[in-house]
């Protein structure tokens, strides 16, 4: 899966919006949204709730999780424990991007935000790095993943099938009655 596609999945995360602006619900093919009433709270999609701010309809108030005072605890959390501590969102380091490149006049101590989500972002993926050496450091055979992100993953996944890989054609050249040369790829 590439960047790409892991922030279209974001875009589909759920936010609160304040519309200033009136229409009926509308139906979509994920679901029907509205009706829109200027200053009433409505729940949409990411991508819409991007749209209407640029089009400047609507003020996007932001998730519960995206608190200075909640992503310091996390923070501090994160750097405590040895596993992967649960993150508020499967979508934390996009949606952040997301809210903050498009609405970050809306969210109060955005440039705060911005440098802890990035801090539990470097300390995830030192953990995540150290994981992934110690991983193959020990030639295992696989490995349980928990409470990682689909970007987390996708940082490293191109380092682990290529390790993986060498490690198996190391240890099918190692294993007897194997013909070392059949299977070594230079």
């Amino acid at each position: 899966m590439d960047t790409c596609e892991v922030e279209f999945l974001a875009e589909k995360e759920m936010v609160t919006i304040i519309p200033n602006f009136s229409l009926d619900k509308i139906y979509l093919i994920g679901g029907d949204l509205g009706p829109f009433n200027p200053g009433l709270p409505v729940d949409v999609p990411v991508w819409l709730a991007v749209n209407l701010k640029q089009r400047q309809k609507c003020r996007i108030v932001p998730p519960d999780w995206m608190d200075v005072e909640k992503l310091e605890e996390i923070r501090d959390q994160e750097r405590k424990e040895e596993t992967f501590t649960p993150i508020p969102s499967a979508y934390y380091m996009e949606l952040t991007k997301l809210l903050l490149n498009h609405a970050s006049d809306n969210i109060p101590k955005a440039d705060e935000i911005r440098i802890l989500v990035k801090d539990i972002w470097d300390t995830r993926i030192a953990k995540l790095r150290l994981s992934a050496d110690s991983f193959v450091n020990q030639q295992e055979a696989h490995a349980k993943l928990d409470n990682l992100t689909l970007m987390e993953i996708n940082t490293v996944r191109t380092f682990l099938l290529e390790s993986l890989n060498h490690m198996y054609k190391l240890r099918t050249n190692l294993q007897p009655g194997t013909e070392a040369t059949k299977s070594q790829d230079y």
